[in-house]
């Protein structure tokens, strides 16, 4: 059956329409942060990436299993199996526990990236906490004769596993050419082939996070984790893998050759990669030396930044560009994000309360087909490989039909009851429930609701409590007038909407 959705799989290198393997379900992967820094814009760029595929599968009917992992262990400073690990790097220079680092920076990301009104994954898992998952697969692919040990290490063995698969196959990369760019490195003389990479590492003496192994104590490689613990919650076969562009190679193609070496198969049917943030034409990232976290775009805190900048308004600021072109940052585009936010917000407001009028004119039929063709393509653009910028500039075709409408330059029932209905519906789902945006003026709103009426709890309280009914009772009656009921009890008061 058709699902009229099309994915460009890195894989094929080629669009390809989505089929879903068990219907109505998806299975998504999502190769989350390594947690030992702040969460930052290209983290942002991923998050929201595959947030809106979970959101437009969702809204087209999907049961979406999102599972996006933690990388707490296992990922060495300069990712060729050398060197220490990122986070017990980061707890030896602050004198903290790794763990106690790994807690601290995913507990940031969670609440940055979740200030952007990201969907919370339906499973999260951490690498710390599969270990036994990472060490069976191991010896599964050892097992198979495709990995071999070496003073207490593990490694992947590429040229034998190349001989029967294509090792390079999603990034396109050539092993030989690979084997003679390989940098050589300290302790890779142990390896057999330059481009061998580790399941399992050695823990040195001076290595803080380690566990016991049939090699001896040591702890995962980087790319294993994900691998096991895909296969753990959705499967050996699954619908969508994604990530960054950056993560394609070495750390997804490692994965592809695990998962076959082990299981016999490749793990993903298709592979998604978002594309980059770039500075001044340089890919945005920590290890550059030029990322600007998240905090610091909120509270305009970074030397780069003229201003701060709302959660909604990055989030507007990444989805209008397709999520596999580059996205150059300047404080210009991030100006113009916000007012187009504002903008398409303000409209929004509107379409929620519009109402159809009860006496109907004549239709003009152009307008009407002019709008139902601008609202089916909302659903056309996102079909078409999750098109975020065509979308937006759809919503912005319909923003202006809105605007006309709500000054009168359009008379209302010039348009089909069917037709109106439908540009309501699409204009206000498509805004909040697809592309995820919300109104940050009626969260302060919220806030300043909540902050007054508990500053009214607390001057009735203080009226019961020096038995001054009077005022309690007119405090009361007066919220009730207001359609505001207090509700007393014994952790207590609190009050809800009659």
């Amino acid at each position: 059956m058709s699902t009229g959705i099309y994915i460009y799989n890195s894989l094929s290198r080629q669009k390809e329409e989505f089929k879903p393997i068990k219907p109505p379900f998806v299975g998504l992967y999502l190769c989350g942060p390594t947690v030992y820094g702040e969460p930052h814009l290209g983290h942002a760029r991923s998050a929201l990436t595959f947030d809106v595929v979970v959101r437009y599968l969702r809204h087209k009917g999907y049961k979406v299993r999102y599972v996006r992992n933690i990388t707490d262990v296992g990922h060495l400073v300069n990712d060729a199996d050398e060197g220490e690990d990122k986070i017990a790097k980061k707890a030896r220079l602050e004198q903290l526990e790794p763990m106690e680092v790994a807690q601290h920076y995913a507990n940031k990301y969670h609440e940055y990236i979740g200030a952007l009104n990201t969907l919370p994954p339906s499973i999260e898992p951490q690498a710390s906490g599969h270990i036994i998952e990472q060490l069976k697969m191991t010896q599964t692919i050892m097992d198979a004769g495709l990995a071999y040990e070496v003073e207490g290490s593990v490694y992947f063995d590429v040229m034998k596993y190349n001989e029967q698969h294509h090792y390079g196959k999603l990034s396109g990369r050539v092993l030989e050419d690979l084997q003679a760019s390989e940098r050589s490195l300290e302790g890779q003389d142990i390896k057999r082939n330059k481009a061998d990479f580790a399941l399992w590492k050695k823990a040195e003496p001076q290595h803080i996070m380690r566990w016991p192994s049939p090699w001896g104590e040591g702890f995962p490689g980087w790319h294993i984790e994900c691998s096991a613990m895909s296969s753990k919650y959705l499967g050996e076969t699954f619908d969508i893998h994604g990530g960054g562009m950056d993560l394609l190679f070495p750390h997804h193609e490692c994965e592809i050759a695990q998962s076959v070496a082990a299981c016999g198969h490749e793990p993903a049917k298709y592979w998604m990669h978002n594309n980059m943030i770039t500075l001044n034409g340089q890919k945005m990232g920590k290890s550059l030396g030029n990322a600007i976290d998240l905090h610091q775009f909120f509270t305009g805190t970074h030397p780069l930044l003229e201003r701060a900048y709302s959660p909604m308004t990055i989030r507007f600021f990444v989805l209008q560009s397709h999520y596999r072109s580059t996205l150059d940052f300047t404080n210009e585009a991030l100006q113009a994000s916000e007012k187009g936010y504002n903008r398409l917000m303000a409209v929004n407001k509107y379409a929620k309360t519009m109402v159809y009028p009860a006496a109907t004119g004549p239709i003009n039929t152009d307008l009407d087909a002019e709008i139902a063709k601008v609202c089916a393509q909302l659903d056309e653009y996102m079909s078409d490989d999750f098109n975020t910028a065509q979308t937006l500039a759809a919503l912005f075709e319909l923003t202006a039909k809105l605007n006309s409408l709500k000054d009168g330059h359009i008379a209302a029932n010039t348009l089909s009851a069917d037709t109106f209905a439908l540009l309501k519906e699409k204009f206000v789902v498509f805004v909040e429930e697809v592309l995820g945006l919300k109104d940050e003026d009626a969260a302060s709103d919220s806030g300043v609701t909540d902050g007054l009426m508990q500053l009214v709890i607390d001057i009735r309280k203080g009226s019961r409590e020096k038995k001054d009914y009077a005022t309690s009772d007119k405090i009361r009656d007066a919220l009730a007038a207001l359609k505001i009921q207090l509700n007393d009890g014994k952790d207590g008061t609190g009050w809800s909407h009659l």
